[in-house]
């Protein structure tokens, strides 16, 4: 008699352990994949049902198993990050585990409260939707010099934004996308002078690349948009065999409480470099010392295709490195922004570097050109070295007082 239920009591327990989709996998695609893999985002398939995840169970394993998939590339050596989009060893077996048991269904009672999307957006609801005047044609091929559109916001007063998001209307062809704030009294880009469009000191609203995520401050921070300020969008499109057109949106989310911290958006730049033919791990460095108090929230990395691994560090006296992030494999195809879990405060003088490596060998699958010595430029055969970083200060100070030194 007990040896006969022995084996009935294994099954029982090995049934019950084992993970179901809206159990065990459904919490993990909600809270680390259905950014990207819902309807109408940048995946090609949706994880929101069932139906539409099963037959990708396998693919899932392995995926996460390889830690493709979700896309996060910080050394986990350094920082904690409140994006953090990576699986814990824990998640990534449940997953695995479901998909080999033929990626069972279970109890649809089970089903976890569904996450809130807005539709369309990675954002709420947005207050404000500011859309190009007309839609830009994109040729077939070729280079395409990057592209200026102004659009008016027709603010009467000054406005506070808590959360933005860039949207291509055509994601295939937008390299990136940089919002500019500018203010009324700015000069930039209202004369002939073709110099005009390299140059400026307007403040960033957000940056969108390939993977990135929109921009949401913690209750009480936010980004200004004086009254009379146009957004000004530089747009880098690339070519892809078909001629089509791009129409990109802004959603603007405004603050709804008072602001305690003005967020600004500054940068770590080197454009001098010259990357030999053929080298594999090339150094490009650039620091600088922060003007004023700040709270550091954030950073973004952009390099092109030749991107190895980029760092932030903080240099400490006697040449001491604290490192803030540190990317070992960049993938210029997910160009991610990390924001720290705990803002850390900047005392005027404190002395921020990075630091970036390019593969320009032909061990670089990506590489345009191998045989090709490699500088500054705007194209992605040329490459780029910027380390984007945003400070919270005092609401009062705009970027332009930021940088002066007392």
């Amino acid at each position: 008699m007990r040896s006969a239920l022995f084996p009935l009591i294994a099954l029982s327990l090995t049934a019950a352990e084992t993970p179901t989709f809206y159990r065990d996998v459904l919490p993990i695609l909600q809270t680390h994949c259905q950014t990207c893999h819902r309807r109408g985002e940048i995946a090609p398939m949706a994880f929101d049902t069932y139906a539409h995840t099963r037959p990708f169970a396998a693919a899932i394993r392995e995926q996460t198993r390889l830690r493709k998939m979700p896309p996060w590339f910080a050394d986990p050596c350094c920082g904690h990050f409140s994006n953090d989009r990576s699986l814990s060893e824990q998640q990534i077996a449940t997953l695995a585990e479901w998909a080999d048991a033929k990626a069972p269904e279970g109890n649809p009672s089970d089903v976890p409260p569904l996450a809130k999307h807005t539709d369309g957006w990675n954002i709420d609801a947005p207050d404000l939707v500011l859309t190009m005047p007309k839609p830009k044609a994109i040729p077939a091929s070729g280079d395409v010099a990057y592209q200026y559109v102004i659009i008016p916001t027709g603010f009467k007063e000054d406005r506070w934004v808590r959360m933005s998001e860039i949207r291509p209307s055509n994601r295939a062809v937008v390299h990136h996308a940089v919002a500019y704030i500018r203010p009324p009294d700015s000069k930039w880009l209202r004369g002939n002078d073709p110099r005009d469009e390299k140059f400026t000191i307007a403040d960033i609203l957000l940056v969108y690349a390939p993977g990135s995520l929109p921009d949401q401050w913690p209750a009480g921070f936010a980004k200004l948009i004086p009254a009379g300020s146009d957004i000004v969008l530089q747009m880098h499109y690339t070519t892809n065999g078909k001629a089509t057109e791009d129409e990109t949106r802004i959603g603007l989310v405004f603050s709804p409480v008072k602001t305690e911290k003005r967020v600004i958006t500054v940068q770590l730049t080197n454009d001098t470099f010259t990357i030999p033919a053929g080298e594999d791990d090339y150094r490009v460095e650039v620091h600088g010392s922060i003007p004023n108090d700040a709270l550091l929230l954030s950073f973004f990395p952009h390099m092109h295709l030749r991107g190895k691994t980029f760092e932030y560090n903080i240099v400490q006296p006697h040449g001491r490195i604290r490192t803030l992030l540190r990317i070992p494999h960049y993938n210029f195809f997910w160009q991610l922004s990390y924001r720290l879990a705990t803002p850390i405060p900047l005392t005027a003088g404190t002395i921020l570097q990075a630091v970036a490596t390019f593969d320009n060998s032909k061990n670089n699958p990506h590489n345009p050109d191998p045989t090709a010595t490699v500088q500054w430029g705007e194209q992605t055969w040329a490459e780029m070295m910027v380390g984007f970083f945003d400070v919270a200060v005092d609401p009062s100070i705009d970027k332009l007082q930021f940088f002066v030194r007392h």
